[in-house]
């Protein structure tokens, strides 16, 4: 599929759920969260559909976040499914690693290709700042168990935040060294204002407008065409290949705000 500015789009990421078991200062309010009823959340059936249709039409890589996906029940029958889809290339998932130790390798042996694992320093102290409530150690474990379950090219996933944890840099590209990762560095910026994405450091993340080749897919079935846009279109179940193409046409060139959606009800 491409868009009208000639951008191919291979790319869906899709938010299973709009939960997470952390807190981070920079995704999600501490408390007085409206989260989705369950029945207002995609069953994985319909997920599967939503890509199989988007497969068809082009897409060959999806992403699996939140909230933190991993809270969600039985998240490797989907990966099963996902996988299993003509056309599919690649199948990964973000995830914050502490509650991944115990499922690494029911993920692996399921065909998850490859995993991003969002940690934002090395010291315990200021991980528990930034998650509120987070035990660095169940990620250093998450950490463990996916390199013993056999997953390569692992990324570590560094919200940049000045003045936080901007001098860890370094520290953060020795972990990777001596653990074989990839560390991607993620401005932090604020959805409100796609000026702020743009940062003052050195980072991958997130891509220039030009080079976005993405959908986004959210928990209760909307299609966000933009990641700094309120755009959002209900999936059509009698007809979803029509509510991709409507999705994808409506890409802007650059985004400006998004203001209807947190963090953690997008998936990033």
């Amino acid at each position: 599929m491409y868009d009208f500015y000639n951008r191919e789009i291979d790319y869906l990421r899709i938010s299973v759920t709009d939960r997470c078991n952390l807190r981070c200062t920079y995704c999600m309010p501490e408390q007085g969260i409206q989260l989705k009823r369950h029945g207002d959340i995609l069953p994985y059936e319909k997920i599967v559909q939503v890509a199989q249709a988007a497969c068809e039409l082009g897409i060959r890589k999806v992403r699996l976040t939140g909230g933190e996906p991993l809270v969600r029940r039985n998240i490797s029958f989907l990966v099963r499914e996902l996988k299993s889809l003509p056309g599919m290339r690649e199948v990964c998932l973000t995830s914050n690693g502490t509650v991944l130790a115990p499922l690494a390798e029911e993920l692996k042996s399921s065909g998850l290709d490859r995993l991003n694992i969002s940690m934002d320093t090395l010291d315990p102290g200021k991980y528990r700042r930034i998650t509120r409530i987070g035990d660095i150690e169940m990620a250093f474990a998450g950490i463990r168990a996916a390199q013993e379950a056999g997953f390569r090219n692992t990324k570590l996933n560094m919200v940049l935040i000045p003045g936080v944890n901007d001098d860890e840099v370094e520290a953060m590209k020795e972990f990777c060294r001596r653990n074989d990762l990839r560390l991607q560095r993620i401005h932090h910026y604020s959805l409100h204002d796609h000026r702020s994405a743009r940062g003052v450091l050195e980072a991958e993340r997130p891509l220039p407008c030009r080079d976005c080749n993405r959908l986004r897919l959210t928990a209760d079935g909307k299609l966000k065409p933009c990641l700094f846009s309120d755009l959002e279109f209900a999936v059509d179940f009698n007809d979803i290949r029509a509510s991709l193409l409507q999705a994808v046409r409506a890409k802007p060139a650059c985004g400006i705000g998004c203001a209807n959606r947190g963090n953690w009800q997008i998936g990033g």
